[in-house]
């Protein structure tokens, strides 16, 4: 899966799919799924690091992963999420800090979040070779300013100036934009109007491909916001496989005669 693809497949009415991986387990698992991109979101922050929230995440946190990510990923398009306070500045760091997670890290692609503001990091980026997803609506990365998890897009104003967003990132070069927490009819409407793939989370069925955080997607968390399905219930399976092991070393059924080396 290479950018190319990605518009044919917008094209041909084709839905992609893309999840978050943070290692190279689950990378491998994935790819070998057939999911098409693999997000090393900085979302990493919440579901691995313990944080609150994504902003205390560092690119130095995220280049182990991206790394990771990278090496295991055969066939899938892998995107790298520059973290809070590594490209905002001017688009000379957004470049810098873009060419560590390809150099050094191995991604195809960055995402950062933003709109028309940013047009000219994503414009030096695609000139320097380097591919775009953008990433607009709720924009994690900005929770203290937006007061919360909120669904944005909401009113004429707001959709209109989520739209032409979308467009200013597409005319600079994007490859894809992720609308998270949007309206659906928002979505549908930047959907329509854009040339590049939206990729929605919490944005309705009407985007051009969907994403989801894999702790979410696999229920390995108690909770899970409202958008996101269940697809499995890793998490539970987990802790049975942990408890029974710890069972089985107390009552010394483990290890067994078929697990010991005889002299």
């Amino acid at each position: 899966m290479r950018v190319h693809h990605l518009r044919q497949a917008k094209e041909r009415g084709e839905p992609l799919t893309m999840l978050t991986a943070y290692d190279a387990v689950t990378a491998r698992i994935f790819d070998e799924a057939g999911i098409d991109m693999l997000l090393i979101g900085d979302s990493m922050g919440n579901t691995m690091h313990g944080h609150e929230t994504t902003i205390p995440v560092t690119v130095d946190d995220m280049l182990p992963a991206v790394r990771a990510v990278s090496r295991a990923a055969q066939r899938a398009f892998v995107v790298a999420d520059l973290p809070f306070g590594s490209y905002e500045a001017s688009p000379q760091q957004c470049l810098a800090t873009a060419v560590r997670m390809l150099k050094e890290g191995g991604a195809h692609a960055v995402k950062f979040e933003g709109g028309a503001h940013l047009a000219e990091h994503v414009r030096l980026l695609t000139r320097s070779g380097i591919p775009v997803v953008g990433h607009l609506g709720f924009t994690p990365q900005a929770e203290n300013l937006l007061g919360g998890k909120r669904v944005q897009g909401r009113g004429h104003d707001a959709a209109e100036h989520l739209v032409s967003d979308a467009m200013a990132l597409a005319d600079a070069g994007a490859v894809a934009v992720v609308l998270e927490m949007v309206p659906a009819p928002v979505a549908d409407r930047v959907t329509e109007v854009l040339p590049i793939p939206t990729i929605g989370i919490g944005a309705g069925p009407g985007c051009d491909g969907q994403v989801l955080v894999w702790i979410d997607m696999a229920g390995m968390a108690s909770w899970s916001p409202r958008f996101a399905k269940r697809f499995g219930e890793v998490g539970a399976e987990l802790y049975r496989a942990a408890r029974d092991y710890g069972r089985a070393v107390r009552e010394r059924s483990f290890p067994g005669p078929e697990h010991t080396f005889e002299k």
